[in-house]
């Protein structure tokens, strides 16, 4: 009986991200057939018609290293300053609010119209500060960066024009990164961002399903924040939560994949996880607040409630990944004391399919950005084993941050550490937002390092070598990520 009940269960597991990359390779058709339409959105041309009034807000924690960065970067935004405002959301309880409030006089003594606005508590943390600076805001259309985003000069000219369209509420752009090549945990991170901002965004949107606003690189009509019902800071990925509820009420979101926006990548990996599990933990806590919503909504195509599912429950892929790693080891033994069954588990090695649609999608984001040919190529296939086995030693750490958002347990909207790092020769060490606290995950991540070591010793005893490739994936990631948990 136990022996059915885990094949069972590896079988459903298999079967779930199956299904999950059929969603994918729906997206990447989509993807596809976007990239040979030319952009036929209405825009405004402002040599006829009058800019608008815009506010920036620049929602700010305890930023000591990149404030300045930040500050004197937008103070070169390329906008009329009779036709601007720039709201500084500083919560800071650090060091960090005398020099901002430094390099904000200086800005303001340039002729810049720009707030100071600070706040008594964080409540609502990052949402409750962008709708406080909200009830002040002059601008017709709000645009956010956080603190480690650099846009360019002609950021608000680039996607100002796309609000033509009445019933377009967001304009989000396309994420850079500053520090790319820093090290192999910031490679592997602009993968993963790269194929969401490539492949996902640019599919849902032409396929007209629902895409999020990434918090951060993009502009919102302030009136469809307030018809949406206004930010509320009761997930950790508020910019996901106000996007599906704008977007229930009708609204239209336009991503602009060809307007790259700069911004740094976590150079730690304590920096990381307290990243990974907040993006993680919001995106189940968003699933349970609104799918129900949006699949009882009649007027949504099922192609949205499809594709909507498996946005929201994008993190929770860890959990399936995990139960299936887990369950591999015993699946190994079971296959090899069971010969009479061997037919049935051939018919599972065909969902290796999966694997291959998973490799498609992401050699096409990959190859937008590094270019294609032999040599890219085999660079990419480096990075794709690469990537999935962190990414998979990160399966604990996220599968509990998941765990803990279907459930409904509360925690504290934790800022990702910024370090103002964009070379080689840059240094993280001596950051004092940086903690030295050890995470009891990382135990477990220790343990599953062995038990896939075991997996891989069991392949040679058992002369079954079908699952090797993964085991030493999930060995070499769980190493990574224990023995890097360990130094940061």
């Amino acid at each position: 009986m136990i022996d059915l009940a885990v094949i069972i269960l590896y079988t459903l597991a298999l079967l779930v991200i199956f299904i999950y990359s059929l969603s994918q390779l729906h997206l990447l058709i989509n993807y596809l057939r976007a990239t040979k339409n030319t952009d036929d959105a209405e825009k405004f041309d402002f040599s006829i018609h009058q800019l608008p009034f815009v506010t920036i807000q620049l929602p700010l924690y305890n930023e000591y290293y990149v404030v300045e960065r930040l500050l004197k970067n937008i103070g070169k935004i390329n906008y009329p300053k009779d036709k601007l405002e720039i709201q500084v959301l500083d919560d800071s309880t650090d060091h960090s609010v005398e020099k901002t409030s430094e390099i904000i006089r200086e800005l303001q003594n340039s002729g810049l119209d720009i707030q100071h606005i600070r706040r008594e508590n964080r409540t609502g943390f990052k949402a409750g500060a962008l709708k406080e600076g909200l009830k002040i805001a002059k601008g017709e259309f709000v645009a956010v960066f956080d603190s480690d985003f650099v846009p360019g000069k002609n950021w608000l000219m680039q996607t100002l024009p796309y609000f033509k369209n009445p019933k377009i509420g967001v304009v989000q752009t396309r994420w850079g990164h500053l520090n790319r090549n820093y090290s192999l945990l910031t490679k592997i991170q602009a993968f993963a961002l790269d194929f969401h901002f490539i492949l996902e965004q640019t599919g849902r949107n032409f396929g007209r399903n629902f895409i999020n606003f990434n918090g951060t690189a993009g502009i919102w009509r302030k009136e469809c924040i307030l018809d949406a019902g206004n930010w509320s800071g009761d997930t950790l990925t508020e910019d996901l939560d106000l996007s599906y509820r704008a977007q229930m009420k009708n609204w239209e979101f336009k991503y602009l994949e060809n307007v790259e926006t700069p911004a740094e990548l976590p150079v730690v990996i304590s920096a990381a996880r307290s990243q990974q599990f907040r993006w993680n933990k919001g995106a189940a806590e968003n699933f349970r607040k609104n799918y129900g919503k949006l699949f009882r909504d009649r007027s949504v195509s099922f192609s949205t409630k499809f594709h909507g599912f498996f946005h929201l429950l994008n993190s929770s892929m860890f959990l399936i990944v995990l139960l299936l790693a887990v369950l591999s080891v015993p699946v190994l033994y079971i296959k090899n004391n069971n010969p009479a069954f061997s037919w049935y588990f051939n018919v599972l090695a065909g969902f290796a399919i999966s694997t291959l649609i998973f490799f498609a999608c992401y050699y096409v984001a990959y190859a937008k950005i590094h270019g294609k040919g032999i040599k890219s190529f085999f660079k990419f296939v480096g990075m794709f084993i690469t990537f999935f086995s962190i990414a998979m030693g990160f399966s604990v750490h996220n599968t509990l941050a998941v765990l803990e958002g279907h459930f409904g347990k509360k925690s504290e909207f934790i800022r990702t550490p910024k370090f103002n790092i964009s070379s080689i020769k840059d240094s993280w060490k001596g950051n004092s937002y940086l903690t030295n606290r050890f995470s009891k995950n990382v135990i477990i991540e220790g343990l599953l390092f062995l038990y896939f070591g075991f997996a891989i010793w069991s392949a040679f005893q058992l002369n079954d070598f079908g699952l090797l490739i993964f085991h030493l994936m999930l060995f070499t990631g769980f190493g990574f990520v224990f023995f890097k948990s360990l130094r940061a």
